[in-house]
């Protein structure tokens, strides 16, 4: 499996997996929270039929280097840059699912010339109303987080995972379980899970008014597609998103959950195709 290591500065040693396919303009896309490449593998085939395709496991996740801190939205995307250097690119589009969505988010408020355009899939939106939930609270509560990790499990992971879909596909739900499974559950694994949630945590309540601000100055072309049934993001963002974003439009998926890109996944390849290579960029 494709790995590279970074180079420079604050990412120096960062060993990051990814998968790649196809040919044409430069597509990254960038998983969400307990995530990793391979979780795009109902859409990378249908978008490496016109464009070079890139799926990265973020530092902590998957089977990238999971360093003992730096788990901000700032220094995620400065693992991103890096791994957009390594691999050569100077223009590109970027997918990003609901963590991913805030990553690939600041990544574009960072590296503005770099990024020609932004899908975001029930996202997670810094700088808007959301708030994290009850759940996410109490497992990024200090103690009480690493006693909940301990009793962490393929069948609590399914339990948890199932909640996310509209109407759960066993295989689908097991593949996000199993894939990896030993490495992914390591306790570094866990380590930067839980470092993940309360640094974003602090970056959402923090940081709500920086970005807020500074998204309303994004120049790039955003397509948000967000799941009528979704219950982990509420749709209620992306309709708040789209109008702190300038150049945003939202698409709608009734009978979908947290995963429009696995639970719908023709309707959205066909979107994000059309979306990122299938026409100029409005202005």
């Amino acid at each position: 499996m494709p790995e590279v290591e970074l180079r420079g500065a604050e990412v120096d040693g960062l060993r990051l997996h990814y998968v790649t396919e196809g040919r044409g303009p430069a597509v990254v896309l960038v998983h969400g929270l307990g995530g990793f490449a391979e979780s795009w593998r109902h859409n990378i085939p249908a978008l490496a039929k016109v464009a070079t395709v890139f799926a990265v496991d973020l530092p902590g996740f998957g089977l990238s280097s999971k360093p003992p801190a730096g788990y901000r939205l700032a220094d995620s995307a400065r693992a991103l840059h890096g791994f957009i250097q390594a691999m050569g690119l100077e223009r590109i589009a970027v997918i990003g699912h609901s963590l991913g969505a805030a990553v690939g988010l600041t990544y574009a408020l960072t590296h503005p010339a770099r990024v020609e355009r932004i899908a975001l899939l029930g996202a997670l939106v810094p700088g808007s109303s959301y708030r994290p939930s009850v759940p996410y609270r109490i497992a990024a509560t200090p103690l009480l987080g690493e006693l909940l990790a301990l009793c962490g499990c393929a069948p609590v992971y399914r339990a948890a995972i199932s909640r996310c879909f509209h109407a759960p596909v066993s295989a689908e739900v097991e593949f996000l379980v199993r894939e990896s499974y030993v490495t992914r559950t390591s306790p570094a694994a866990k380590a930067a899970y839980l470092a993940t949630l309360r640094e974003v945590r602090r970056d959402i309540l923090e940081r709500a008014p920086d970005y807020h601000r500074a998204l309303a100055t994004l120049d790039a072309p955003v397509l948000l597609i967000h799941g009528q049934q979704d219950g982990v993001v509420a749709p209620g963002h992306s309709r708040e998103a789209a109008e702190i974003l300038p150049r945003a439009r939202v698409r709608w998926i009734d009978g979908c959950g947290h995963f429009p890109q696995i639970e719908h996944a023709e309707i959205v390849n066909g979107w994000l195709t059309e979306f990122l290579v299938g026409r100029p960029a409005p202005r």
